[in-house]
Formats: C-alpha cells, structure tokens, sequence
C-alpha cells in the first residue's frame, strides 16, 4: 500500500460547490458511484494542486480568489473501472499558480501528476466508475460547465487526516480564466 501523501488543493466558492455537490447527488440517487457517498471531513469539491509525501501548510496564497471554469467530464486513470472529473479549464492564471504553488511547497517524494507539466487539473465526481455505466453517469451530470472561483488552499494530510484550511491572499489583477 503505497505511503499516505498530503495536499495543497484549492476549495470552491460557494455557490459552484453546491453545484457540485449537486451532480454528486445526482450520481448517488441514479445508484452510481459518487463522492457523495464519500462523508469524511476532507470530502469537498476541490482541484488538488500538488500531492507529496511532504508538504508545507501555505499561510496565504497570492492570486486567490481565481476564476476558473469547470468544463466537461473527463475520465482519469486506466482500465475498465476510472475516476470521473469535471476537466477544469487551463488558463495562464491557473498554471501560473499551481507552479508557484509546486516552487513554494518544495514536495518531498511528489506524485508524478501533479508535477507542472503532468498536472491534469481537475474536481473529482466519482472514483471507481465503471466504463459500462458511463453513459448512464454522462446524463446525470448534464452538460452545462460551471463557472467557479477558487477561493481558498487547503492542507489535507491522509495520515493523521487532518485538514488545515488556508487563507487567501487579497483579490488581484490574475483573477480571470483566461
């Protein structure tokens, strides 16, 4: 079983993560796999950013609060059973903050993707759907994107299971998508 690992991930305003938390009932009510069924204290929409054996807690984070979007389900991982995400749109403002993010934390032992240049940014919807049932997934979550502002960096460390939730910095000029 490989080590627990700690993360940087940033949490949504509040109305995209109701939004998300919707879709995610919507899974669970069509008798689906759903992080809605996930009810432990670091269950939230959220992007991770950087995920290591060995992370720093950020005081505050520069360029938050962020627009960003949530843009069509993507499937992540490999085989007949995958993870089920919201891809989250790329933009200059979001990868130029999960490299600083990367350059700040200085990860020890990292997961290769969340590295820049391997990152696949992303909110998770469901782990362990499988394949057959993923039309039936596709029309409970519906086809519209979700605007989002990240607002907030989080600390979750999987071995104690211990979150610290951060603070962000004052809002500035890098707050678009694009």
């Amino acid at each position: 079983m490989p080590e627990p690992v700690q993360s940087l991930e940033l949490l949504l305003d509040a109305d995209a993560d109701a939004r998300v938390r919707a879709v995610w009932r919507r899974l669970a009510d069509a008798d689906l796999p759903s992080q809605a069924r996930h009810r432990g204290e670091s269950n939230a929409p959220h992007m991770t950013l950087v995920a290591a054996r060995g992370i720093p807690i950020p005081a505050a984070v520069a360029g938050l609060p962020l627009s960003i979007l949530l843009g069509p389900p993507v499937l992540l991982g490999h085989g007949a059973v995958r993870t089920l995400a919201f891809a989250v749109v790329a933009s200059a403002a979001l990868l130029d903050l999960h490299a600083r993010l990367w350059a700040a934390a200085d990860p020890v032992d990292p997961t290769p993707f969340s590295a820049p240049g391997a990152w696949t940014p992303h909110v998770t919807l469901a782990r362990r759907m499988p394949l057959i049932d993923l039309p039936r997934a596709l029309e409970a979550i519906g086809d519209d994107g979700i605007p989002a502002v990240a607002v907030e960096v989080r600390h979750w460390d999987a071995a104690t299971r211990v979150v610290t939730r951060g603070r962000p910095s004052a809002p500035d000029a890098s707050r678009s998508t694009g």
